[in-house]
């Protein structure tokens, strides 16, 4: 199986050494950049699994970064690591709204980094036993779910949707009813320990629902349950 390829981008040569040399050690082919006029030229030239982005970039910040990528065909649903020595909220929710999978605020811990790099990969590459057990297709009004093909259509037409989006819909639909507290979303759809950054879910359950809800502010299918966390309904079946 051919490495993973990440392309690390910081303008701080010592992240750039530390993260690529532990990543290389964890057996990822590891690209560098050091601005993102520069990240965007490698990641024309090559074919890139990840990026894993500091925010405060000379030239062109990370956000700007990941907006021409997730413009690009191919990078629209890459996954996206930001780093950041700024732990303010609007940072994060920014990131997260832009997409991203995940955010770390520097100093991070090398081990806690790779944890979250492998958490990604293990999500989007399902093992085909995995595929196999879940069901084709999930039908509810209005809604269709097609994990085969990765898809999901509302009212017949096609949404796109980042992987882990579609992996909390799709989490929740099969699970139809079933509330989880956000712990437990982390825990299921994230894969370690989040640190208790709750918030997390709340801006991906908010962005699902600006693709899937008629009315965002008044949604049908994703309900918060107050004080517990979230489910999924069939408005159809209440009917």
């Amino acid at each position: 199986m051919a490495k993973k390829k990440i392309l690390v981008v910081d303008d701080d040569p010592s992240i750039i050494e530390l993260v690529s040399y532990n990543l290389a050690r964890e057996g990822y082919d590891v690209l560098k950049a050091y601005d993102g006029e520069e990240a965007l030229k490698v990641a024309t030239n090559e074919s890139v699994d990840m990026f894993i982005v500091d925010i405060m970039l000379p030239q062109m910040d990370g956000f700007e970064l990941v907006r021409q990528l997730r413009a690009m065909e191919k990078y629209k649903n890459t996954p996206v690591i930001f780093l950041s020595a700024k732990g303010e909220e609007f940072d994060k929710v920014l990131g997260l709204e832009l997409g991203a999978d995940d955010y770390i605020t520097k100093p991070f811990s090398v081990r806690e980094m790779i944890a979250r790099v492998k958490a990604i990969f293990r999500r989007i590459q399902l093992s085909a036993q995995e595929r196999e057990e879940r069901p084709k297709k999930i039908v509810a009004k209005g809604l269709e779910i097609d994990v085969e093909r990765y898809e999901v259509r509302v009212g017949g037409q096609k949404v796109a949707l980042t992987p882990l989006e579609f992996e909390l819909l799709r989490f929740l639909a099969e699970n139809e009813g079933k509330v989880f507290s956000r712990d437990v979303l982390l825990d299921k759809l994230w894969g370690y320990d989040y640190y208790g950054d709750t918030r997390t879910v709340d801006v991906h359950i908010r962005r699902l629902r600006t693709k899937i809800e008629e009315d965002p502010s008044n949604p049908k299918y994703i309900i918060t349950v107050r004080g517990k966390g979230y489910k999924f309904r069939d408005p159809g079946k209440e009917e």
